[in-house]
């Protein structure tokens, strides 16, 4: 009959918006929980005489929330720049995908750009590319100041591959008290005699240096150098987490930065997957890094 028409048909009613409530619910939990990337930024650098580039990664609730997040730095590789990782190595999916799963707490990740002719992350011998000068005293401070990034150690990570697993080693063995973890990826660790600084040199037309300025220099830019010599207590301080495949051309300085940390009693974390120098095997590494990164900033 006519009411039991009217009574089927509000029922109805009510049943469509409850599912459309449902939907839009769940619809705004999907949507809340995108981080975003911006990959053309850019800040003046006086110690390098030139505008520099980075990205950033916001974590989901960033703009939702008034608090401070930890912050990972995250260097791209010989040949690429700062939209590296955006790009090739999917960190927007991937840490979303950690952080929605329970595995990353939320986290801003900074991406600098190092390329600039592929001079890198270190102080060049030459004195004319200081790129570690600016990390720590022009970038650093400025992201932290500018994004809500908390500053204490325990709270800051390092990680990168290839040429940036370089300067992942570098920066936490060159400043330990900066960094509660490091996440070198295929690292280029540096030379691992001078012979090969040597060589490097030449190679490059710029090796008209003292035998005095060589030694030093390798001293300080050789990550195998620096674990043989630098004190276990300031080792141990920095939570380590080394990755490389075993088809991986730079496989033997990772190696053997691993055994002398083994010798030195020094905990750390080194894995050995089936993989070579390329995105497909980083892309695999980095749920891990966020993972292990974000253990030292809840300290489980």
């Amino acid at each position: 009959n006519y009411r039991s028409f009217i009574s089927y048909a509000i029922l109805m009613k009510k049943k469509i918006i409850l599912t459309f409530l449902t939907f839009a619910v769940i619809g705004g939990q999907l949507w809340a929980q995108q981080g975003k990337v911006f990959d053309q930024l850019s800040m003046k650098s006086s110690i390098l005489n030139s505008e520099r580039h980075f990205a950033i990664y916001l974590p989901p609730d960033y703009e939702s929330s008034s608090r401070d997040y930890p912050v990972l730095y995250l260097l791209h590789g010989a040949g690429d720049d700062q939209t590296g990782w955006i790009q090739f190595g999917e960190v927007l999916r991937i840490t979303d995908k950690a952080i929605s799963e329970g595995k990353a707490t939320p986290m801003i990740i900074v991406m600098p750009d190092a390329n600039s002719g592929q001079r890198g992350y270190y102080n060049d011998i030459s004195g004319q590319w200081n790129y570690e000068d600016f990390f720590f005293e022009e970038l650093m401070p400025y992201v932290e100041k500018t994004y809500r990034i908390k500053k204490e150690k325990r709270y800051r990570a390092i990680s990168g591959l290839s040429m940036g697993g370089g300067g992942s080693f570098m920066y936490a063995l060159h400043h330990p008290e900066l960094f509660s973890s490091s996440a070198p990826l295929s690292a280029y660790a540096g030379p691992l005699t001078i012979e090969n600084l040597k060589e490097n040199l030449n190679r490059n037309g710029n090796g008209n240096y003292s035998e005095e300025k060589l030694d030093n220099y390798f001293k300080n830019h050789s990550a195998l150098e620096l674990v043989k010599n630098m004190p276990a207590n300031k080792l141990s301080s920095v939570r380590w987490y080394i990755d490389c495949g075993d088809d991986d051309f730079l496989f033997e300085g990772n190696s053997l930065i691993h055994i002398e940390m083994k010798k030195k009693e020094i905990a750390h974390e080194y894995r050995v997957r089936d993989g070579a120098h390329n995105w497909t095997y980083w892309r695999q590494s980095l749920p891990k890094v966020l993972e292990f990164v974000s253990q030292a900033f809840h300290q489980y």
